[in-house]
């Protein structure tokens, strides 16, 4: 399933570090964005290297393939993913306009 009015956009250190990610890959051929229940806020943001099922939205950003369940597609449509290399800010950062709370790590929400 592709939906054309996804907004999800990636920096190009996200991208790059996607790219790095699946190159070590022999197994998985796209990174899954999405949520799960969990974290001090309530949902925990997930990135994985993973398969496609039937319940997954497809789309690509320059040559990375991403799939998202699509009952994800509520609290991620919006969101910015960010990549920090530096000593502080090393890893993936969120920006999702859908959280009405974050954690102190940015990585729980609530909606």
């Amino acid at each position: 399933m592709v939906i054309e009015d996804l907004q999800l956009t990636f920096s190009e250190s996200a991208l790059e570090q996607f790219a790095n990610e699946l190159k070590k890959s022999t197994e998985f051929q796209h990174v899954r964005v999405g949520v799960k229940g969990g974290g001090c806020s309530g949902l925990t943001y997930v990135l994985n290297l993973d398969r496609p099922t039937e319940d997954d939205i497809h789309f690509q950003k320059g040559n990375i393939s991403f799939i998202i369940d699509k009952k994800h597609v509520m609290y991620l449509n919006g969101m910015h993913i960010n990549y920090g290399s530096g000593l502080n800010d090393r890893g993936f950062e969120f920006i999702n306009p859908n959280a009405k709370n974050t954690c102190g790590c940015g990585t729980s929400f609530s909606i």
